[in-house]
C-alpha cells in the first residue's frame, strides 16, 4: 500500500509550500493536506506546520479535536515533524498572548526574544528573520546528508527554552543560544522552515519521509 503523509491543515500553516516541498522529495508516498482528525490518525507520517499566534493555534486545535489526534499519532509511534509554531505548540507552555498552555509533549517553554539581551546587553531585535546556522546537538537520522552548521531559514519572535539536553537536536545562535530542533522518540520538531531552506531543508524533509524511529 502507498504510504500516506498527512500535513495538518488547521488554518495556521504554510501548507502550499510545505506540501510542494514534500511532493518534490517523496518516493511514491501520497502527500495529503487535511484537517480531518481521522485521516491524520490513519496516516503513516504526520507533518505539523504552523505560523502566527500560538493562542489561535492551540484554540483551533482544541476546537477541532486535532490536539488529541496529534497526541494519538505520537502515542502510536508514528513519525511526526513539527515546523515553526508546530514545534512551539508541542511544548508545555508559551508566554505569548499572556501565557498559553500548549500540548505538553515536551517540558520546554516558549519565550519572547524581545526581552532577551545579547552579550553586549542590548535587547534582541524581533523577529529573528532570515538565514542562520544550525549546530547539530546529536547524531540523528534527520541530519543525514546535512552538514553541521548548515544554514536554514527562520522567521520567529519566540524561541524554545528549558528542554533537557538529550532532547535538543540542534542549536542556533541569535544573540543567545536557543533550541532550533527538538526530538523525543518518534517526534522531531524544528523552529526553522525546511520548505524555505533550499537543499538543506529538502534533505531534512526527505530524511523525514525515510525515518524509521
Amino acid at each position: 500500500m502507498t504510504e500516506v503523509v498527512a500535513v495538518i491543515d488547521y488554518g495556521m500553516g504554510n501548507l502550499h509550500s510545505a506540501g510542494k516541498a514534500l511532493e518534490k522529495v517523496a518516493n511514491g508516498q501520497q502527500i495529503l493536506i487535511t484537517g480531518d482528525a481521522d485521516q491524520i490518525r490513519a496516516a503513516d507520517r504526520v507533518v505539523f506546520p504552523g505560523v502566527g499566534a500560538i493562542r489561535d493555534c492551540i484554540a483551533v486545535l482544541r476546537e477541532t479535536g486535532l490536539d488529541q489526534a496529534i497526541l494519538d499519532v505520537i502515542a502510536a509511534g508514528k513519525p511526526l515533524l513539527g515546523i515553526c509554531v508546530g514545534m512551539q505548540a508541542l511544548m508545555a507552555r508559551s508566554e505569548e498572548n499572556n501565557g498559553v498552555d500548549c500540548l505538553g509533549v515536551f517540558d520546554g517553554e516558549v519565550t519572547f526574544f524581545g526581552e532577551m539581551q545579547d552579550d553586549t546587553g542590548s535587547k534582541l531585535k524581533v523577529p529573528h528573520m532570515g538565514w542562520n546556522q544550525v549546530q547539530q546537538g546529536m547524531a540523528h537520522p534527520m541530519w543525514a546528508g546535512i552538514a553541521n552548521n548548515a544554514r536554514f531559514y527562520f522567521v520567529h519572535s519566540y524561541c524554545v527554552t528549558g528542554l533537557a539536553d538529550e532532547e535538543v537536536a540542534g542549536y542556533c545562535d541569535y544573540g543567545r543560544r536557543f533550541a532550533a530542533a527538538a526530538t523525543r522518540n518518534n517526534v522531531f520538531a524544528v523552529q526553522f522552515h525546511p520548505e524555505k531552506s533550499a537543499d538543506a531543508g529538502l534533505t531534512l524533509l526527505e530524511n523525514f519521509l525515510r525515518w524509521q524511529p
